[in-house]
C-alpha cells in the first residue's frame, strides 16, 4: 500500500518538474552507437545515487573489511553501462566519437561547414 502511494506520488511530482535529462529532443537516431550512448546515458542517470553511496562506502578505510568486500559485490552487480565513464560525446548529427566540440555537440567537420556558410550565430571564422 505504501510503496503504490509511493509511487503515485513521483509519477505526480515527474509530471509536475520534468527532468530536462529525460525529455528527448528527437525521435530518431543516427545511427545503434548513438542509441546505445543514449541508453548508456540514461542507466548512468538513473544508477548515480546508487554508485555514489557504494563507492563511499568501498573507499571508507574507517569501515571494517568485510563491509568494504559487500560493497564491491554490490558495485559488480550494477550493469556496466550504468558506470559514467562509459559514456561517449558524439555529435549529434552525425554520431562522430572523436573531434566532438563539448560546448555546441557538434564534430569539428559539421562545425566548421556551418561557421562556413554563417548557419551559426556568433560564429566567425579568423581574420588577421
Amino acid at each position: 500500500m505504501a510503496a503504490s502511494a509511493l509511487g503515485w506520488v513521483l509519477r505526480a511530482a515527474r509530471q509536475v518538474l520534468p527532468s530536462p535529462c529525460t525529455r528527448q529532443a528527437r525521435s530518431y537516431y543516427v545511427d545503434w552507437r548513438m542509441l546505445r550512448d543514449v541508453k548508456r546515458r540514461k542507466l548512468a542517470y538513473e544508477y548515480a545515487d546508487e554508485r555514489l553511496r557504494i563507492n563511499a562506502i568501498r573507499k571508507n578505510t574507517i569501515l571494517p573489511k568485510e563491509l568494504q568486500e559487500v560493497a564491491d559485490k554490490e558495485m559488480a552487480a550494477l550493469p556496466r553501462d550504468s558506470c559514467p565513464v562509459r559514456i561517449r560525446n558524439r555529435c549529434v548529427l552525425t554520431s562522430r566519437p572523436r573531434g566532438v566540440k563539448r560546448r555546441w555537440r557538434l564534430s569539428r567537420i559539421v562545425f566548421r561547414h556551418f561557421a562556413d556558410h554563417a548557419q551559426m550565430s556568433g560564429i566567425q571564422r579568423a581574420m588577421w
